[in-house]
């Protein structure tokens, strides 16, 4: 295992991080974009040059089917249209993986193709879950991809009090997507990429 000492306390603190940016209070973020029901916010990220973004909306369906669709496992690469590969590297339980996946280029291929490789954490929070990850790493590279790296990112995902059969969707993402990329582009795909991944998601919910 490649820079990894200890994947129990390493999850651990991977998942405290991403509970203190679900506390943060409202006013620290400013709205990145908005739609009728997906908002996306963001802050400038304490981990890089770049920003931390928040998203959140309302889904359509129970918390074990939305998280089952988001972490690690076959029907990600379903219906995520950013996700164009995805392998489990290595399992240290049902819950904890590394994985390395790849992503498609994106503003007409001003970002080219990044793959990535995360160790990817899946723990109960209050009533839901939380699936975090956080990159790694990783010798192991392959030339026709820019490597990028996920700080501390997570989705959470607790039922609505007033109608179990739907939840509540936070997600929090700092990815830098590296190589020569004018962060004007990066804002501008982060966002937008955030708002479209609700939106597939509930297209694929709909369908099972």
């Amino acid at each position: 295992m490649e820079d990894l000492p200890d994947v129990a306390s390493f999850s651990t603190k991977l998942k405290n991080t991403l509970i203190l940016y679900h506390n943060m209070e409202d006013d620290k973020w400013r709205v990145a974009k908005k739609t009728k029901d997906v908002t996306v916010w963001r802050k400038p990220s304490e981990e890089f040059n770049g920003y931390l973004y928040k998203a959140q909306g309302v889904v359509d369906d129970v918390v074990n089917v939305i998280i089952d669709h988001i972490r690690p496992g076959p029907f990600r690469l379903d219906w995520d249209r950013l996700m164009t590969s995805l392998d489990i590297l290595k399992n240290f339980e049902e819950n904890c993986c590394v994985m390395r996946y790849t992503t498609a280029g994106q503003l007409w291929d001003i970002i080219a193709p990044r793959e990535f490789v995360d160790l990817s954490y899946t723990v109960g929070y209050k009533e839901g879950h939380l699936s975090c990850g956080v990159s790694l790493d990783w010798n192991e590279k392959r030339p026709e991809f820019v490597r990028g790296f996920n700080h501390p990112c997570g989705w959470f995902c607790v039922p609505l009090k007033d109608n179990p059969n739907q939840s509540l969707l936070t997600g929090y993402i700092q990815t830098d997507l590296r190589g020569m990329i004018p962060q004007s582009a990066v804002d501008t795909a982060m966002a937008s990429t955030l708002t479209n991944f609700y939106g597939d998601l509930r297209k694929s919910l709909q369908k099972a």
